[in-house]
């Protein structure tokens, strides 16, 4: 644990050289000074106070020269303070910003199969107090080499003063060190502990508040209280663990060095009555070992940390060294001029790993093939779990396939750079995040070149214009944290408007409209379709995952699937014709979509009769 622990600081030092090299100089001056104060003390004592005593008379040059030197000494103590201190501080909190960045960098870079594997309380935790475990002994440090330093210059200060000192002095180290590695072995598996439950009981908090409305109305409140404060009673037991070790050992290491400074004054009063010291010398050492003793607790302090730190390097490395980024191409797209992307799969086969997301290692899809022509519409059906939505990541690469090939404009998705294929499709899925910021700021996601003219349009085209029109301060009215302001329809039209204000070639709506009345919905494929080429719209081709026969109705060509394969390609009308399986289907698609009419003009209704008040999205 101890060499590991070197290693993780080894790391820091290189990435911040320039910075360790400031805070250590700092602790090095600070060091050099307290040695050297020590033997300024013993001088004036031996010098200055003893004669004056047995003279019964102050010298006022010689204590005017001490006072000298004790200030001055006292003035560069404080300049070595404030470089080591500032230094490490600022070491510290570069390299933990530093790390939060990769981190999170690497989450975007690594691809969907990796997060389904862990858990988002784990991955806020590794961003975040991982991180901060890792570079925890870093503020000390500086200190500690300085303190290194320090002693060396202390030892053969020693040394040269007395031999019999020195060697009682060196006793007290070897003493420090094996205590520190008893203590570091005892620690090292309680703090890695300790870290697992901080990120097992982040995970089970953001569970729950992200699970907040099936907690409430399934009554399990008490249960989910239970759960986190079984975890969060473990992490307690564990910390409490790590504070009865340190309880245990800190007084051991405060101690030593004051038992160093005990044994000094007992071997120097006996060198002093045998006349091999002077009183300077002997107060130079005993007053040597009282302000060594602060110190060496800094090498102690980095040595405590050293467990904790690993632990937390372990966890933030285990990001950064994760395999299975979807490296992006060199190739561009001809963007030049405004026209609908094409988009074709071609024998792709998709499925997970054994070990992914805890699904068994099947299938989902199965050499799919079809054509989403540029400017057309083409509409996914089928019943659960046929691979649309996997379909659909996989048309803006948010996957990769197993095999196969996707492209756009003939060109394999894998090839291209990530502006190139981030500026030439967009994906509206079926949930829709909506961030806690302004509708303006929801829409644009901070993109160069898109003014409120731009918002506008996009809002118009995904019929959201007129309930942002009507909020209190339109395009600047905060929605709240995912849009909780608004209803579920509402942030399906606000997530619409943001892909739309990309001006995307490609539109991939996953069931992106499922919260939208079906009359809204209609409009706003039409509007898509009929707005094609128009100036300041977007041209883009359509691939749409569809439940309701209208929306069905509207698209060029139905892909009909089953069991992640394509069982049949064409027309709706065509479809229901020839394929019994894709009748049943949309016929009950139709026969739900009556039903929840139904109960929609129940709920028009029921608020005259009731009192009550039921909101339906139009």
């Amino acid at each position: 644990m101890l060499v590991r622990g070197l290693v993780v600081l080894g790391r820091a030092i290189r990435e911040e050289p320039r910075i360790f090299a400031v805070a250590v100089s700092g602790s090095v001056l600070f060091g050099a000074m307290t040695v050297a104060s020590a033997f300024v003390v013993g001088a004036v004592v031996g010098d200055v106070v003893v004669p004056a005593i047995e003279r019964g008379a102050v010298g006022v040059g010689g204590l005017a020269l001490a006072a000298v030197a004790l200030f001055g000494i006292s003035v560069l103590r404080v300049a070595g303070i404030f470089g080591r201190r500032l230094g490490a501080g600022y070491m510290q909190y570069r390299l933990q910003a530093a790390y939060r960045r990769r981190v999170t960098r690497r989450y975007l870079e690594l691809p969907l199969a990796w997060h389904h594997r862990n858990a988002t309380g784990t991955l806020l935790s590794n961003a975040n107090s991982d991180v901060e475990a890792a570079w925890y002994p870093i503020a000390p440090l500086p200190f500690a080499v300085g303190t290194l330093v320090m002693l060396v210059g202390a030892v053969a200060s020693l040394f040269v003063t007395d031999w019999a000192l020195a060697l009682v002095g060196l006793a007290v180290f070897p003493a420090l060190f094996a205590l520190n590695v008893a203590y570091s072995r005892r620690m090292a598996p309680r703090q890695a502990r300790a870290q697992r439950l901080r990120a097992e009981v982040s995970g089970i908090a953001h569970e729950s508040f992200d699970g907040a409305l099936v907690v409430k109305t399934m009554g399990r409140e008490a249960q989910e209280t239970d759960r986190f404060a079984a975890r969060a009673g473990e992490l307690r037991d564990s910390l409490v663990a790590v504070g009865r070790l340190r309880g245990v050992f800190d007084p051991l290491l405060e101690t030593l060095p004051s038992l160093g400074t005990l044994a000094v004054l007992v071997v120097g009063a006996i060198r002093l009555r045998q006349g091999e010291i002077s009183v300077a010398e002997l107060i130079s050492v005993a007053f040597l070992f009282t302000v060594l003793a602060f110190p060496v607790r800094a090498i102690g302090w980095v040595l405590a940390e050293l467990p904790r730190s690993v632990a937390g390097w372990d966890r933030v490395s285990r990001v950064l060294d994760a395999t299975g980024e979807m490296p992006y191409g060199d190739t561009t797209l001809d963007v030049s001029e405004p026209r609908p992307a094409s988009l074709a799969f071609s024998g792709v086969r998709f499925g997970y790993e054994p070990a992914e997301a805890h699904l068994p290692g099947t299938e989902v899809l199965g050499e799919v093939s079809f054509t989403v022509p540029a400017g057309k519409i083409v509409a996914l059906v089928g019943p659960t779990g046929s691979g649309k939505s996997t379909i659909a990541a996989l048309a803006v690469r948010l996957v990769d396939p197993l095999a196969g090939t996707v492209c756009l404009d003939g060109v394999d998705v894998r090839r291209l750079t990530a502006a190139s294929l981030t500026g030439t499709a967009a994906l509206v899925a079926q949930v829709p995040f909506v961030f806690d910021d302004t509708v303006r700021a929801n829409v644009t996601l901070d993109r160069p070149g898109i003014g409120d003219d731009d918002v506008w349009a996009a809002l118009r085209l995904a019929e959201a214009d007129g309930f942002v029109a009507a909020l209190p301060e339109g395009l600047d009215t905060m929605v709240g944290e995912r849009g909780t302001s608004l209803s579920g329809g509402q942030r399906q039209r606000l997530t619409l408007a943001r892909a739309l204000a990309g001006r995307p070639r490609l539109l991939v709506l996953d069931d992106a409209t499922s919260a939208v009345d079906p009359r809204v919905e209609a409009a706003i494929l039409a509007g898509l379709r009929s707005s094609a080429g128009e100036a300041g719209a977007p041209a883009a081709s359509i691939l749409v995952v569809a439940y309701r026969r209208a929306t069905i109705a509207l698209a060029d060509e139905v892909v009909y699937l089953e069991q992640g394969r394509v069982v049949a390609r064409g027309p709706h009308a065509e479809l229901l014709a020839t394929v019994p399986g894709y009748v049943d289907l949309v016929t009950a698609y139709e026969q739900a979509e009556v039903d929840h009419t139904k109960d929609e003009t129940y709920d028009e209704v029921a608020p005259l009769t009731s009192g009550l008040e039921i909101e339906v999205d139009r």
